[in-house]
């Protein structure tokens, strides 16, 4: 990998980790489209890379993240994903990780569900306003624990972490800033697991560009995602997720297209 590859791998991840679009099957799809050699390296950048823009929520959310009840609500949140991405872990790397297919048909798939899902709501004149569900306190461990299983959904690249922990907390009954915001939160303890966990089984076969290269990817996607954090916020306020659902079927489309 170049630096400019590394410096494009790292914007993608900053402005599509948190906007339900898939940021690991972006950074599959860019990886091919800039002719990145398919390794074992390249694996592991697309999954570690995600710790700088997990690294922009815990900078923007730090307060939360020192509330007990919250953790608590993590961790519960947590188990399902964590249960789920062990048992499937060498599945996820060895196979869908490399498989472009895979990645375009979850984009379509994915597309369709959000819109759909959207229009649902509308038809059920449902309020974006919900007096009981107004702050993550508010969230149950049940409900903490229904939406990490969603969340698990994800580790099928291009299915959207977002996408998944986002229509799951809003068909639990959440407000959608709330779910959100537990969306942002809840990707903490997941991606710093996955990291580590391909940190500690692959460090040291690093070489020292190796590490360079993902300290640079790392710095890149939390600064892109912080930015990336208060758009989605702001946008969230006036608009719904259709034209991201129409965004993850054109692209998918245009792609499969191209090839």
């Amino acid at each position: 990998m170049s630096i400019l590859h590394t410096i494009i791998l790292g914007i993608v991840e900053g402005i599509t980790e948190f906007l339900p679009i898939s940021s690991t099957g972006h950074l599959i799809l860019v990886s091919k489209i800039l002719s990145i050699n398919q390794s074992d390296f390249l694996k592991s950048f697309e999954i570690i890379i995600q710790l700088g823009a997990i690294t922009a929520v815990i900078v923007l959310y730090w307060r939360s993240l020192f509330d007990l009840e919250t953790i608590k609500k993590l961790i519960v949140g947590f188990i399902p994903t964590g249960i789920i991405g062990f048992l499937f872990y060498k599945i996820v790397k060895t196979y869908l990780l490399s498989s472009q297919a895979t990645v375009l048909w979850s984009l379509i798939i994915g597309g369709i569900v959000l819109i759909v899902f959207e229009l649902w709501l509308k038809n059920k004149n449902r309020s974006n306003t919900n007096p009981d569900q107004q702050n993550i306190s508010n969230i149950t461990y049940k409900q903490s624990a229904l939406i990490g299983l969603f969340q698990s959904i994800a580790i099928i690249p291009g299915v959207s972490r977002s996408a998944a922990t986002i229509i799951g907390g809003m068909l639990l009954g959440l407000e959608r800033k709330t779910i959100v915001e537990f969306s942002f939160l809840l990707a903490v303890p997941t991606m710093i697991v996955a990291s580590g966990y391909d940190i500690l089984k692959n460090a040291s076969l690093f070489s020292v560009n190796q590490v360079g290269t993902l300290t640079l990817g790392f710095c890149i996607a939390f600064v892109v995602a912080i930015f990336a954090i208060k758009f989605f916020i702001k946008f969230i306020s006036n608009h719904t997720f259709i034209a991201f659902g129409i965004y993850r079927i054109v692209i998918a489309i245009v792609i499969f297209l191209s090839l």
